[in-house]
C-alpha cells in the first residue's frame, strides 16, 4: 500500500512557506557547521559494496529510513526530490510534535548520495539535516547524519538538556533504521 501523500490547504501554506534559517546547503557542504547552533554529526557503516549503496539510497530517497525510525512522513511526493515539502510527526498520537520541512538539496553522485532538509515555520527548531550514504574505496558503505539547530520557541528552549538527549535518540533510530532497511533487503 502507497503511502499517503500531503495534499490541499497544508501543502499549499507549507510550499509557499519560507525556510526558518539563512544558511541552506550548510550540511552538506564540506567544513564547518554555521556559528549559533548546535551541531550533531553521527556515521555509521551499513553495507558493503555496490548493491548495498544502491538499496541504501533507495531507503533514503523513499522516505524508509525516517519511517523506519519511528517518525510518521507526509510528504508532497513518494520520493525525496528538490523542493519536497513534508509534515514530519514525532512522538505518539495527539502528544507528536508536528515538524515541517523542505527539501533543499539531494546529492546523485557515483560514490555519495543523498538529501538535506531544513526547517519551516511551525517546526520546534530552525535549521537543517542531512542524510548521505557513501561508498569508500574499501567498499564500506557508510551513512552519515549531520545537523545544525537552535529552538524556534518556548517549547523548545525549555526542553534543554531533554530536547538534546532526543535529538541524539532520533538519530540513533535514523542509523540504526537505515542499517536495518539494507540487511533486510539482501
Amino acid at each position: 500500500m502507497d503511502a499517503p501523500l500531503l495534499t490541499g490547504e497544508r501543502l499549499a501554506e507549507l510550499a509557499l512557506a519560507g525556510l526558518t534559517y539563512p544558511e541552506v546547503g550548510a550540511t552538506l557542504r564540506k567544513g564547518a557547521l554555521p556559528a549559533g547552533y548546535r551541531h550533531l554529526r553521527r556515521r555509521a557503516v551499513v553495507g558493503q559494496g555496490a548493491d548495498d549503496l544502491e538499496r541504501a539510497t533507495e531507503a533514503l530517497l523513499g522516505w524508509a529510513v525516517q519511517r523506519g525510525a519511528g517518525v510518521r512522513v507526509l510528504p508532497s511526493s513518494p520520493l525525496v526530490l528538490p523542493a519536497v515539502v513534508a509534515d514530519l510527526r514525532v512522538g505518539p498520537g495527539p502528544l507528536s510534535l508536528r515538524a515541517p520541512v523542505r527539501v533543499v538539496d539531494v546529492l546523485e553522485g557515483p560514490r555519495r548520495r543523498g538529501f538535506a532538509y531544513g526547517t519551516l515555520p511551525g517546526h520546534p527548531e530552525n535549521g537543517e539535516e542531512s542524510f548521505v550514504v557513501s561508498i569508500g574505496d574499501d567498499g564500506a558503505v557508510t551513512f552519515t547524519v549531520r545537523a545544525f539547530w537552535r529552538p524556534a520557541g518556548a517549547l523548545a528552549r525549555l526542553s534543554g538538556p531533554v530536547g538534546r538527549r532526543a535529538q541524539r535518540g532520533i538519530t540513533g533510530r535514523y542509523l540504526r533504521s537505515l542499517a536495518s532497511l539494507v540487511r533486510r533487503a539482501t
